[in-house]
């Protein structure tokens, strides 16, 4: 099975975040072939019911390939044209999955052993998977952690704050305002304030973001809203403590604000011969904690694509990163 093919097969398998499992038997079967086939071993790493990380080693691995199994919704089946595959996680990350395994498979039948493949869990949601292998390291020295990157190694990746901001009030007859307490008035007041929060920049990772990405409440058009609820994610560059105080000014009377998720901006190496960017996301890669070694961030496909409904990958960058895994795991092992 060519890059192309697998690719293919693996973006027909739905694995939207918490449905993981098919993928990870498919995995975990195209693994254990590969491990027969070059005295390897491939094993599960539970994360939760239904849910793990499939990890194959091929001696004791010095460099790990990883990248995440899950994607976001909705489920798109796979077509191709000659310059395209396209599909739910064609470049996000269905299409780097594949090309990391035809990288192990030719460094393998060319004789470098000594490397890992371990594909996660949860990574568009929480880093679940990510958090899980952290607590279970195999001794990797180094781990190429796969993202959309046009395949240019990243120097550094924005990290993210998410909140939700939560007003309550009282319910009445929209004809009596007096007689209730509108939560969303109050939820607009906060949103307000949280819109004229200052954004920080960093000379290397650029501006911090903010996107309000959700708001819900109340129950009727005629009916004061005695709940509203909105969910914000920030793309942080450094350090967030300003950020942390800023939002929590942002409360007013009836409102809680709440920090949810906090994943630190990371800067990254670079290897003599690749090209580099920077990204704005938030990776898998703090939540590996170093504990499967210093990490670099490599993959086909451009992240502009991901999570749309037109996301799709360049075959002609599918087949380069098959051959830059190769050459970086390569390097690495060398120095």
């Amino acid at each position: 099975m060519n890059v192309f093919e697998l690719t293919r097969a693996l973006v027909d398998i739905e694995s939207i975040t918490g449905n993981e499992e098919k993928v990870g038997l498919y995995l975990f079967d195209r693994l254990s072939q590969l491990a027969r086939d070059h005295r390897g071993k491939v094993e599960r790493m539970d994360v939760e019911p239904g849910r793990f990380n499939v990890f194959a080693s091929f001696g004791e691995p010095t460099v790990t390939l990883s990248t995440h199994m899950d994607t976001v919704p909705p489920f798109i089946q796979s077509r191709e044209d000659e310059q395209f595959i396209w599909g739910r996680a064609a470049c996000d990350t269905k299409g780097i999955i594949a090309s990391m395994i035809l990288a192990a498979e030719a460094l393998l039948k060319s004789g470098t052993r000594n490397i890992g493949l371990l594909f996660v869990v949860g990574e568009e949601r929480n880093s679940a998977g990510a958090y899980h292998a952290a607590t279970t390291p195999r001794g990797s020295r180094f781990i190429i952690n796969g993202e959309p990157t046009e395949n240019r190694l990243a120097l550094g990746s924005k990290g993210c704050l998410r909140y939700e901001i939560i007003a309550t009030g009282k319910m009445a007859h929209s004809a009596y305002p007096e007689l209730g307490d509108p939560a969303i008035d109050k939820l607009l007041d906060a949103l307000a304030k949280v819109r004229q929060v200052e954004m920080p920049v960093d000379d290397l990772l650029g501006q911090s973001t903010l996107n309000i990405g959700v708001i819900s409440g109340g129950r009727a058009p005629n009916v004061i809203a005695d709940h509203a609820q909105a969910e914000i994610l920030i793309r942080l560059v450094g350090d967030p403590s300003a950020l942390q105080a800023a939002m929590q000014e942002c409360a007013v009377p009836g409102v809680a604000v709440n920090q949810v998720l906090e994943i630190p901006a990371v800067r990254l190496g670079s290897v003599p011969g690749f090209d580099t960017t920077v990204v704005a996301y938030t990776t898998d890669i703090p939540a590996f904690g170093g504990a499967w070694g210093q990490p670099f961030l490599l993959g086909p496909g451009t992240i502009h694509v991901a999570h749309t409904l037109d996301e799709r990958v360049p075959k002609a960058q599918l087949l380069e990163a098959v051959e830059l895994y190769q050459r970086i795991v390569k390097q690495l092992q060398n120095s």
